[in-house]
């Protein structure tokens, strides 16, 4: 299994605390260590589940919406965005839990002609106002027929560690990966009014691959 780059740090730490407390309780509990060790071995092998890299058929793009992380669709509506587009726009959140992948991919092909991070707060991700209130990134996308795509990564409760690559003047090709989230979070994409979606709320994504929406 491949592992992706930001588990690193985590997965030393993780490894370091496993052999402290196999040995202690080890030492110190014998034979009845292992009712200890082993909910820990299932922790430490979730951690380097979160940090998987699963090989994905990505396929080349203009109009489509592509969706930018594995989750579940839990918003699509009609707001006001008013930090890069300044104008009424179509709003899909797809929320992550700890269990799915959490590389986050460019939704839309194009260029990249905006980045912003915010410092912020840590609601929980689902919280409506967590889009502007907690720490998150914005990222905007001009792409096919001039259309510009906003998408923002938002830190969560658990989630406290956004990192994102992409840079003012770089190529976005939709489905590949400009960033992670660590540990659960939430991706929000802002679209044309006039954009066709494509998906409803409760619909699972599989990033890089299922289309949400198409651009007119």
């Amino acid at each position: 299994m491949k592992l992706h780059k930001e588990s690193k740090g985590t997965i030393t730490v993780a490894t370091l605390l496993f052999i402290v407390i196999a040995v202690l309780s080890i030492y110190f509990l014998k034979f009845w260590a292992i009712l200890l060790l082993i909910p820990i071995l299932v922790i430490y092998g979730l951690v380097f589940w979160f940090f998987r890299v699963p090989e994905r058929n990505i396929l080349d793009t203009e109009e489509n919406i592509i969706a930018p992380v594995d989750g579940k669709v839990v918003m699509i509506k009609e707001v006001d965005e008013d930090e890069f587009l300044k104008e009424k726009a179509i709003q899909i959140s797809i929320f992550m839990s700890p269990l799915n992948v959490h590389i986050c991919r460019f939704p839309v092909s194009g260029k990249v002609v905006y980045k912003k991070y915010h410092p912020g707060r840590y609601l929980v991700a689902w919280h409506e106002k967590s889009s502007t209130e907690n720490e998150r990134t914005t990222v905007a996308v001009e792409g096919f027929n001039h259309h510009k795509v906003v998408f923002r990564q938002i830190a969560g409760y658990v989630a406290r560690r956004i990192v994102f690559y992409c840079n003012e003047g770089d190529k976005a090709k939709a489905g590949h990966e400009f960033g992670f989230i660590k540990f659960g979070s939430r991706m929000d994409v802002f679209l044309p009014l006039n954009t066709e979606i494509t998906c409803k709320i409760g619909d699972k994504t599989t990033g890089g691959i299922d289309v949400i929406a198409k651009l007119r």
